[in-house]
């Protein structure tokens, strides 16, 4: 009992902190790592316990768990390939459409990689083996930080009313036509108008989108037409046509709602896999709203997924490239005392 109390502390600990962060501003990145180690601890807290009661049913937990993780690592490495290929197929072979299957072909190389050193056993190659997977460790902690709080802020909507609903672009088909990705959206941002009606609310909506070099017309103007057909009356509707980024689509869209109410809230809607970053985003940009998300075809979801988190990761770069520098140093440094 008393070896379990240090492990519930630190979770409880962790906890409070999430709790605290969550509620004062639900937008920030740092909510995600306080869950995951309030989760983390609680994790070893309950094994540590089960061990002063039945010790061989803790080593059995605990085997189990280590046990899991070669095929589930398995099984994400090949359904990542399967995903990364039927992306190939459904959407083009754009950089973008082969983040999955590099993904995939990447933990087929590490894992070969490793196996390589360790016949080898050649020392500088142990120390690029040892940056190598202490770097791995490091990204993949962040990408479970990342997906846990993406799927808890995706889950927690908000129950008070908005004065907007702003709508991010996403390109268009033949320069001109809704592609299904961005009617997801509008869908979604018409079913938010729904329930704030049925609130008693009449929020204005904000379509957010400029002009592509290949697109015939203002993405915004497009998403207005989009809506206008399935029924919002054009004057509950507001178009912010300047923008060519997430960031300016929030910046200028916030100016307009400025405009119209300086105490304005909104609610800004995109796809599920975009959630967390267009929240981070819009925090950024000082939009007082929360962000939802709308359905995304299955397939479409996990390399989307990564190219938000490798996002992220560049948003961050000096901090990252510091913590990875300290990894490889510390490899060196290990190889040489």
């Amino acid at each position: 009992m008393r070896a379990a109390a240090i492990p519930f502390a630190i979770a409880a600990v962790c906890c409070v902190a999430f709790l605290v962060s969550f509620l004062r501003d639900r937008r920030q990145l740092r909510n995600g790592f306080y869950l995951f180690f309030a989760l983390l601890f609680l994790g070893v807290a309950l094994i540590v316990l089960l061990a002063s009661v039945s010790p061989e049913a803790a080593g059995m937990v605990a085997v189990g768990v280590l046990l899991l993780m070669v095929p589930t690592a398995l099984a994400l490495t090949i359904f990542l390939i399967c995903n990364g290929i039927t992306m190939l197929r459904r959407e083009g072979r754009r950089p973008a459409n082969i983040l999955s299957l590099l993904t995939g072909i990447g933990i087929c190389a590490l894992i070969a990689f490793n196996a390589t050193v360790t016949q080898l056993a050649w020392e500088p190659l142990d120390i690029v083996r040892g940056s190598l997977n202490g770097i791995v460790v490091y990204v993949s902690f962040l990408v479970v930080c990342f997906l846990l709080y993406s799927i808890v802020y995706g889950r927690i909507g908000t129950k008070k009313g908005v004065d907007f609903v702003v709508v991010l672009g996403s390109g268009l088909l033949d320069g001109h036509r809704v592609p299904p990705l961005l009617a997801s959206r509008l869908k979604r941002a018409k079913r938010v108008v729904d329930t704030e009606a049925r609130r008693g609310g009449e929020p204005m909506v904000v379509t957010s989108g400029g002009q592509g070099p290949d697109e015939d017309l203002p993405e915004s103007h497009a998403m207005a037409g989009y809506l206008v057909e399935a029924g919002l009356p054009r004057e509950r509707l507001l178009l912010e046509d300047r923008s060519t980024t997430t960031f300016e689509n929030l910046t200028f869209s916030a100016e307009i709602m400025r405009q119209r109410k300086p105490d304005y809230r909104c609610t800004v809607v995109t796809n599920n896999f975009h959630v967390l970053r267009a929240a981070l985003i819009a925090r950024r940009a000082e939009v007082n709203g929360q962000v939802v998300g709308s359905p995304t075809a299955w397939y479409f979801w996990p390399s989307a997924t990564i190219r938000e988190f490798v996002a992220i990761l560049v948003d961050h770069k000096i901090k990252n490239l510091v913590i990875c520098g300290l990894i490889v140093l510390s490899q060196v440094s290990r190889a040489f005392y």
